[in-house]
């Protein structure tokens, strides 16, 4: 039997419209899919370093979805409706033979419809099972991670396989202080002491904040180093995609839903709060949850996640 041709292999459709970390989750899945097929990426600019260091195979579409804005979601009478058909105008002459979602949101499935894929994959929410052939049950957890992974299961692939190797001795740590969301800011002077108490003990240490340069010099700088410690934000999960162990500091997000997901992956949890998680703002004056973590007890965490890495 003669052996298929890229162009014979099945073309998969795949979205993932939100943040870098989520991208940085999606990756294995994508690595995974290329060797199955031809895949386009439906995401925002930024998944480009992503795919040009870790997937060139995966060609991509820029779609600046208006529902994964920071203000103004909701107001969909205000959504760039031009772009949205500018994207279904760039895949007109496209064929997907599937196409997937790890998120249970409807408009991604709507988003799949209207690009004209053959068989849509993906978690139902609000009756929009009735856009996918096949509407998979939950995953396991609520993490992004368990989610690609069951997609990879329902499309008869093996599990996607971490990119990269964990260091050796720990000597180089990045202290990333930057998030995209001021709620997930730990103030900058506890990261000042806790940054003095680490080159006490003898580590060297790059602080590093969300104005530090291109993705690509933020990718070099995780590369060079042994560790991370910082928000939860996306630099986090691209130090857990290359590898390094990590420990993030959380706030109004839940540790067992967006923690980087590797082995030996650390965190300390906010101050409880009925209303966690909290996605773009808080309902109080000031984020208790972040700001009642005091230096003294994140360090004693740190210090204890370091001694078991050595």
């Amino acid at each position: 039997m003669a052996k298929p041709t890229p162009e014979s292999r099945p073309a998969l459709l795949v979205t993932e419209l939100w943040g870098l970390g989520d991208v940085a989750l999606a990756i294995p899945f994508l690595r995974t899919a290329a060797r199955h097929g031809p895949v386009t990426l439906l995401a925002k600019a930024h998944a480009a370093p992503l795919l040009r260091r870790f997937a060139p195979e995966v060609d991509r579409v820029v779609l600046d979805a208006p529902w994964t804005a920071f203000r103004g979601k909701y107001r969909f009478w205000q959504w760039p409706w031009g772009a949205l058909r500018s994207v279904r105008a760039q895949l007109a002459g496209r064929h997907f033979d599937r196409g997937v979602s790890a998120r249970a949101d409807p408009r991604d499935h709507l988003l799949l419809t209207l690009c004209r894929v053959r068989r849509r994959v993906g978690f139902a929410r609000a009756g929009s099972g009735l856009l996918l052939h096949s509407a998979l049950p939950p995953p396991p957890t609520p993490h992004r991670a368990d989610a690609w992974a069951a997609l990879a299961e329902a499309l008869g692939w093996p599990q996607p396989e971490p990119v990269g190797a964990a260091p050796g001795t720990v000597r180089r740590i990045v202290v990333h202080t930057g998030a995209a969301q001021p709620v997930r800011r730990w103030p900058t002077e506890r990261y000042d002491a806790l940054t003095h108490r680490l080159r006490v003990q003898g580590y060297e240490v790059d602080r590093i904040d969300e104005s530090a340069g291109t993705i690509d010099a933020l990718l070099d700088c995780l590369a060079a180093a042994d560790a991370f410690i910082g928000n939860d934000s996306g630099p986090g999960h691209l130090a857990a995609l290359l590898g390094r162990p990590t420990f993030t500091i959380f706030g109004p997000q839940l540790p067992e839903n967006f923690a980087p997901r590797y082995p030996r992956a650390a965190w300390i949890d906010g101050a409880p709060c009925p209303h966690k998680p909290c996605y773009d703002h808080c309902r109080f004056s000031r984020p208790h949850c972040l700001l009642d973590l005091e230096v003294e007890e994140v360090w004693s965490r740190v210090e204890g996640w370091l001694k078991s890495l050595r």
